[in-house]
């Protein structure tokens, strides 16, 4: 196998290795990151941001060294959460307004019921790789098929090379049940808030072990975007994911869900439109030219796109069809909000927050 430098895939947006720039090591860095708090830094909301989430009227931005950011303007200004581990974050999500979950390197999954003010470790790449070496020998006793002993070498490997694996993205359906997915076809659920995980490793049609760069609801279903232009969908009679037709090869680095559609977006500017939940799907124009790195669905039923260059892109008819938002000094975007009217995007140099009517 071979190992990606930490800040090639440090999300599923953000994995466009020219977006994330390595930052200076911080002091005590020879320590655990899993063992290390974040650094309260006046700086953070100008570092690195790969993810962002609406928690009610709130804002939680999440980035690396375990930087969590929360803004109760729309973006206008923040305060940095005391968090756990200062491992590089790469995804949140929110439930509701109190409850919501963020992942990251090194296997970390935290939790906050506070709507981000305060943030708990669920889940480490400790634990992972115990529960998933466990679960895989207790598959291989049950049926020690081939494609069994496979999966259990795999995760003895994985052991192996230390708590280093990354989740990439998380989604919650509820206060209580969800699935993070990462890197080489990692899958964990909780139906307990993460009090306890199940591995999903033998659980997908993934035989090549790809990277697990997204996951979405569609319908009552879920869905899995990756690399090698790998698309999964939640069969809930076979309890695993099974493969979907891909109409193309490249990654896709995210899926927005509209209220009937699914929207895939990954390398130069590729983005396709699926209606009936992924079995088929249709090229769109996004008007963007570059890797499309995030993408958001808003209350009033608008999908936007960012890509690298930080070019954003919006829908009014369900993402059938974009037009280019032109913004004022627009940066490399990883993620994105949109909140009241305020839009903002985050990326190798921090949060920066536009008017929406502006970009119209």
């Amino acid at each position: 196998m071979i190992v990606v430098p930490r800040l090639l895939i440090a999300t599923a947006g953000a994995v466009v290795a020219g977006l994330l720039f390595a930052a200076p090591p911080a002091a005590n860095a020879g320590s655990d990151p899993l063992d290390r708090p974040a650094r309260i830094s006046p700086l953070a909301p100008r570092a690195l941001v790969t993810g962002i989430a609406s928690a009610g009227e709130r804002l939680v931005a999440v980035g690396q060294r375990g930087h969590v950011l929360v803004s109760a303007d729309s973006g206008a200004t923040w305060a940095q959460s005391e968090v756990p581990v200062s491992s590089d974050l790469t995804a949140v999500q929110f439930v509701d307004a109190r409850v919501g979950h963020a992942v990251g390197h090194d296997g970390v999954v935290l939790r906050s019921e506070d709507g981000g003010q305060s943030w708990k470790r669920v889940l480490d790449g400790r634990q992972a790789n115990r529960l998933l070496v466990d679960y895989m020998q207790e598959r291989v006793a049950a049926d020690p098929s081939d494609a069994n002993q496979a999966l259990l070498d795999e995760a003895k490997r994985n052991a192996g090379l230390g708590p280093d694996k990354p989740f990439l993205d998380v989604w919650f359906d509820s206060p209580d049940e969800g699935f993070v997915v990462g890197a080489y076809n990692l899958i964990f659920h909780t139906a307990d808030g993460g009090r306890s995980w199940q591995p999903w490793f033998d659980r997908t049609d993934n035989p090549r072990l790809f990277n697990l760069y997204a996951i979405r609801p569609v319908g009552e279903t879920l869905v899995i975007a990756g690399e090698g232009g790998l698309l999964l969908r939640l069969s809930a009679e076979q309890q695993r994911f099974v493969a979907l037709p891909s109409p193309y090869e490249g990654s896709w680095f995210g899926l927005v869900a509209t209220q009937d559609n699914l929207l895939a977006f990954g390398m130069r500017g590729n983005a396709w439109l699926s209606t009936d939940r992924g079995d088929t799907w249709q090229q769109v124009d996004s008007g963007l030219h570059a890797s499309i790195t995030t993408g958001v669905r808003t209350e009033d039923g608008e999908v936007w796109l960012a890509d690298q260059s930080g070019a954003v892109a919006r829908s009014t008819d369900g993402g059938h069809g974009f037009h280019a938002q032109p913004l004022a000094a627009a940066l490399p975007a990883a993620a994105l909000a949109l909140q009241g009217q305020a839009i903002v995007l985050g990326g190798p140099r921090g949060l920066q927050r536009f008017d929406r009517e502006k970009a119209r």
